[in-house]
């Protein structure tokens, strides 16, 4: 029995001796190689999260992009400058405009022979200058990034000069092309370093053919690589929350509600309606977007339309609440808010929710009544078998109207139901379909028959 427990204890000292002494590094890396997006920012949370969880040494970036939203790379930013893994980036082949801000956000930067850094003026969506105000808020967040990390303090001829290890205003001159440094660029252009450039002015720490070259040079093979790999479910998140995509759904959310109400009972419009609302609330809300509540006031402003819409003559507050609850929802789901606290969210991911929802109602709008026109054709639409194609001739003796409506004309009654505009009225004893040209008329106002026309009586109030 002493032997075995002798054997055991020199089995977990030894166990322990290597684990102590293993000095293999876990390097997790993560790779950037498509537009910074939102689909972007939600992956590197869930692998910054795995790279805790795995204890990882390092956290390197396999970067290679052109640029993408302000948004999400000032949310990477910050996230890796809050790491407490050390990251660093390796530039394949291009680091621009927001992979550059990314890029001097990390601890060390490697490039690749023939890769750049820079060119990170902000553009808009036609790829034309932002207006200075954006220009002036990146400008100080490629500085304040640059000088995260940390300066030396010299002394010289009695004057004290701080020495930045990234050169803060070489990192504005990346924003603004009014920026002058000599021998580094000249006013007018904006400044982009080859990897050599950039390894001269302290913005890339070393030149290396690929990831393996680095990671040999720094660990000696003493490493173990862990690859971030999204999942199906990863894609279709990011493919989801592409902006181009959130427009689609809710023009597709719109044109389904639409296309309902031009249709007695329910069809197949509203349940393309409720996949695309599904479709556009489940990415966010799995992101950690959109909140329960977000959900609900977007229910809420649909019930609203319908009953102002079917039950709640004319188009008043109910209606303004719906359409206001609709798109403050659809809004609120894409940004980082807590609630109605939009400290941590800036004001141009507030303006691009915006304009992607309001300008996708108004398209959405505009589509859906171009297409019920064409698809619904009587002769030449691909859904004219649902049009009516046949008529009804006077001579076959088919007639419009019971001809005693005209003699209801001047006659005096009460209105059966709203009017709103059309309902129904009592004349004389008898039930008649009829029509209001004064907006809509309560249910038992006394009306007056003023005409009648396509089967219905046009009334007033008496």
């Amino acid at each position: 029995m002493r032997t075995f427990l002798s054997i055991i204890l020199i089995i977990f000292t030894f166990t322990g001796l290597k684990a102590e002494n293993d000095s293999t590094k876990i390097v997790y890396k993560f790779d950037v190689k498509e537009n910074i997006a939102p689909a972007v920012w939600y992956k590197i949370q869930k692998a910054f999260i795995e790279a805790d969880t795995l204890k990882a040494d390092l956290f390197l970036i396999h970067m290679n992009t052109y640029g993408g939203t302000v948004v999400d790379a000032d949310s990477i930013r910050t996230k890796i400058l809050n790491s407490k893994i050390p990251v660093w980036v390796y530039i394949d082949n291009n680091a621009a405009s927001a992979g550059a801000l990314i890029s001097i956000a990390c601890d060390r930067i490697y490039m690749k022979q023939g890769a750049n850094i820079g060119a990170a003026t902000v553009v808009n969506q036609s790829g034309e200058k932002a207006p200075d105000k954006y220009q002036s808020y990146f400008r100080s967040t490629m500085r304040s990034t640059a000088q995260s990390h940390g300066a030396d303090t010299i002394v010289s001829n009695g004057d004290t000069i701080v020495s930045w290890y990234r050169d803060p205003i070489m990192a504005e001159a990346m924003v603004d092309e009014d920026v002058y440094i000599a021998g580094i660029v000249d006013t007018g252009k904006i400044l982009t370093f080859t990897a050599i450039e950039a390894q001269e002015n302290n913005f890339c720490e070393g030149i290396y053919n690929s990831v393996g070259e680095l990671l040999e040079n720094e660990y000696h093979s003493d490493y173990e690589l862990k690859t971030f790999k999204p999942s199906t479910v990863d894609k279709i998140i990011g493919f989801l929350t592409n902006p181009m995509v959130s427009g689609i759904l809710i023009m597709g959310i719109l044109g389904g509600i639409y296309f309902e109400m031009q249709s007695p009972g329910l069809g197949f419009p509203i349940v393309i309606a409720i996949i695309a609302a599904i479709a556009y609330f489940a990415p966010f809300y799995l992101e950690g977007l959109a909140a329960n509540w977000e959900i609900i006031l977007f229910v809420i402003g649909l019930i609203l339309i319908v009953l102002e819409v079917f039950v709640i003559p004319g188009f008043g507050i109910a209606g303004a609440l719906g359409i206001t609850f609709t798109i403050l929802s659809l809004t609120l789901s894409m940004l980082g808010n807590d609630n109605f606290n939009f400290e941590g969210v800036d004001t141009n991911s507030i303006i691009r929710a915006l304009l992607t929802v309001t300008l996708s109602l108004f398209t959405g709008l505009i589509l859906a009544i171009w297409l019920s026109k064409k698809m619904f054709t009587a002769t030449s639409g691909p859904f004219h078998s649902l049009a009516l194609n046949s008529f009804q001739d006077t001579a076959e003796g088919y007639i419009s109207s019971n001809t005693n409506q005209k003699n209801m004309i001047g006659k005096k009654g009460v209105a059966q139901t709203v009017l709103r505009p059309s309902g129904k009225v009592f004349v004389e004893d008898d039930l008649w379909d009829a029509i209001t040209e004064e907006g809509y008329i309560d249910k038992g106002t006394d009306i007056c028959v003023v005409n009648q026309e396509a089967g219905q009586l046009i009334v007033e109030k008496k």
